[in-house]
């Protein structure tokens, strides 16, 4: 006999227990609801407003500055040559690329557990290009309320007028910002002219149209959608918060309960809370969130919302910061720490880094000496009697002008380079010379001897290689 007994769940609402019911579907993506965010001034949006120029008009600009009649910033791929400020990087400097990624990687952490998504609300490219689009729909449409009456009037000419208008502005700082970011491979000045002359190659037309089609797309018509469902940063970034991270966040305890009422009525008097339900807060998001509903990984603390509910509350008549940057454990009336030991370990990494990768790039010598001894003999006897060994030296000039390099042995008595003691090197240049050295047979105290190779720049006098090598003869 069998001691299972069998339990059917019964909801109440659903009905008598034996009816079937049809499963419900869940959908993982949900449709696109456009946002129409409100505009709104306020100190966040100042700031914001600073750093989207500061950060818009060093892109747009560099890409135009030269140092010495060279770009400032150029990636010349073909050539495998990396001018940043002045100094040249080479592929063999990759290495310096993955420390700075790791000092971003741990910048980002230790920002995001201090302050939370603040990356995403004032600093990230997304975010800029949106805000721009943003504005430039504001000032053809108008105002929230006049952009959603438009869009749901039908078509007429003013309409199309306005709308073709905005698109193409759109077009226009697409175009401009694809032509920059490939100005940065390919010189600003030449691409322009090559472009618009039908000139350039094809790989050139080909990356300008994509960034302008992906920046058109992405700031204009998927906004939003970007850092909801393409962005990891929206996923991962609850890993780093904590109790104690700031971000922005509504105060329940005083804004609760919600309700209307007139300014001259103190809220006590009504059995209210601080907040008004006027909606200001969701109208101005431009992700279309609730911030009153709590933390949602949507939410990218550009602190709209704050500005906006300041703006409510001082009309009130009431204390600012209902919705403002605060932590759950002063939201629970905690004591908060800023310093905590997770901010410390990822500080600590940080400087770290900071200082490991200034220090390389700082004591960077912008040359490299390499000697490769030629393994096809050990050694031979020249018509002197003296013993040679022969090499191959490689010299990199990665400095910005030509050198001229004296070359020099050391580490045994007597011994001396019997060819060419002197080579002159191009800007970005690898050039490779046979060498041969001899030494004198008595010198010799063992078969495998260790020998010092150096490069002294005529040029620069302050550039100077060396590197070590073995100089093989017979055992005595």
């Amino acid at each position: 006999m069998s001691n299972e007994i069998p339990v059917t769940q019964v909801d109440p609402s659903s009905g008598p227990p034996n009816e079937k019911k049809k499963p419900e579907t869940i959908e993982l993506y949900a449709s696109r609801k456009k946002i129409y965010a409100k505009e709104v001034k306020g100190l966040f949006q100042r700031i914001r407003t600073v750093s989207l120029l500061l950060l818009m008009g060093m892109y747009f600009l560099f890409v135009w500055l030269t140092l010495d009649g060279a770009p400032l910033i150029h990636f010349d791929l073909p050539a495998r040559e990396f001018h940043l400020y002045g100094a040249t990087f080479y592929p063999k400097d990759f290495f310096l690329l993955s420390g700075l990624l790791i000092i971003c990687a741990f910048g980002l952490f230790f920002i995001t557990t201090l302050f939370g998504r603040v990356w995403c609300g004032y600093t990230c490219p997304q975010t800029v290009w949106t805000f721009i689009f943003m504005w430039v729909e504001e000032r053809i449409e108008g105002s929230r309320n006049k952009r959603m009456k438009l869009d749901k009037t039908p078509n007429s000419t003013e309409k199309m007028v306005k709308k073709t208008t905005k698109h193409l502005i759109w077009l226009i700082i697409s175009l401009l910002t694809g032509l920059t970011f490939i100005g940065y491979f390919y010189p600003i000045r030449e691409l322009i002219t090559d472009i618009f002359t039908f000139q350039a190659n094809g790989w050139a037309y080909f990356w300008v149209a994509f960034f302008t089609i992906a920046t058109y797309l992405n700031a204009g018509w998927m906004r939003e959608q970007v850092c909801l469902y393409m962005c990891p940063y929206a996923r991962f970034q609850s890993v780093m918060f904590d109790p104690n991270t700031r971000i922005v966040s509504y105060d329940p305890n005083r804004g609760e309960p919600r309700g209307g009422r007139k300014k001259e009525v103190k809220p006590e008097e009504a059995g209210l809370g601080d907040c008004i339900d006027c909606g200001q807060c969701v109208h101005v998001c431009p992700t279309g969130i609730d911030i009153r509903d709590g933390l949602q990984y949507e939410c990218i603390g550009c602190a709209l919302c704050i500005d906006a509910c300041d703006e409510i509350m001082d009309k009130m008549n009431y204390p600012r910061g209902l919705i403002r940057y605060t932590t759950e454990n002063e939201l629970e009336g905690k004591p908060s720490k800023l310093l905590r030991p997770r901010t410390f370990g990822y500080g600590i990494v940080l400087a770290a880094m900071i200082v490991a990768i200034g220090y390389i790039i700082a004591t960077r010598v912008p040359a490299q000496l390499d000697v490769l001894r030629d393994r096809g003999a050990l050694f031979s006897f020249n018509g002197e009697g003296r013993i040679e060994n022969s090499y191959t030296l490689k010299i990199v000039n990665m400095s910005e002008v030509p050198q001229i390099f004296t070359l020099s042995v050391e580490g045994m008595d007597g011994i001396r380079i019997l060819t060419k003691t002197q080579i002159s090197v191009d800007s970005g240049e690898n050039r490779s010379l046979p060498t041969v050295v001899d030494v004198l047979p008595e010198s010799i105290e063992q078969s495998n001897n260790e020998i010092i190779f150096h490069a002294r720049s005529e040029t620069d006098a302050s550039l100077k290689l060396e590197t070590e090598s073995r100089f093989v003869g017979p055992t005595q």
